[in-house]
This record gives C-alpha cells, structure tokens and sequence, in this order.
C-alpha cells in the first residue's frame, strides 16, 4: 500500500512541477506550486516524517505560497506585456539537463544497491530542533532575514505602484 500511496503521490508531485513550469499564468502556476507542495508532504508522512510534513504544509503550502500570490495580485503580473522569448529553445537544454539528471538518479539509485538504506530516527523532531538551534543556527538566521527583506521589498513595490 505504501508503494502505490509513492507512485501516486509522486507522479502527481512531477505533473504538478511540470505545470509549474508550462503555465503561463502566475496565479495557475502558483496553485500548482501549491498541489507539489501538499504532494511533498504526503511524501514525508510515507518516510515517516510527520512534524517536516506538517512544517511543509504550514510554512510553504501556507505562508509561502499565499504571499506569492499576494505579490502577484499588488504587482499586476497578470496584466504585464507580453514580450517575445529570446531564448525560444531553451526547452531543448533544459529536456537534455533533465534526462542527465534522470540517468544521474537511475545511476545512483544502482550503486547503492538493496539493503543500504539507514535505520529511521525515532526522534526526528528532537533531532531536528537541535539541529537547527546549534550547527544551523546561522543559515536559520539569514533565511529568516532574507524573507523579511523580501516582504519589505514587496510592500516598497506596491506601495511605489499605488502612489505613482
């Protein structure tokens, strides 16, 4: 049962990350981003990751994405002028790019062979807070001003929009 739940879960995360990338309306691409991310979770809750999967919903499937849509919606980047690609075959390096990493992953995944795979952590989410709270805590730190800035960005832009 926990293979069929993989398959279905991950085949539905790959379609919903290729309709991220395929749309070109921000708002229908935001909802997919959406729908990878919930798929992401469910992905967790089968490695038995129950507290990164309900950090996945929350912070990314939550925060994340909402405040991408309301930057879309203050910015106006649906009403934005279509311009012509200069890069029209980019898809080519990119469908090779995609294929090195699929052969990269078959190739690992034969390497490693049965039976190599670690003991699960019990206590996963102890692990992580100390994780985070001692080795991490500068990366922790900088994203979490990194996002601050961004969301000042964000009101600097649209508030320079409403005035001007």
């Amino acid at each position: 049962m926990e293979m069929v739940m993989f398959f279905i879960l991950a085949a539905v995360a790959v379609a919903s990350g290729v309709g991220v990338i395929a749309q070109r309306s921000a708002v229908k691409s935001a909802l997919f981003l959406l729908v990878n991310f919930c798929c992401l979770a469910g992905l967790y809750i089968l490695l038995n990751a129950q507290f990164v999967a309900v950090v996945q919903v929350i912070i990314y499937a939550g925060a994340v994405v909402v405040l991408f849509l309301f930057v879309v919606m203050l910015l106006g980047v649906e009403r934005a002028e279509e311009t012509r690609d200069p890069l029209r075959y980019q898809w080519i390096a990119g469908g090779l790019l995609g294929i090195l990493l699929l052969v990269g992953i078959v190739w690992a995944l034969i390497l490693m062979g049965p039976g190599t795979a670690a003991e699960p952590v019990t206590d996963n989410v102890r692990a992580l807070g100390e994780a985070l709270l001692t080795d991490f805590v500068i990366p922790f730190e900088l994203a979490a001003v990194i996002l601050l800035v961004a969301i000042i960005g964000a009101v600097v832009l649209a508030k320079k929009r409403l005035e001007g």
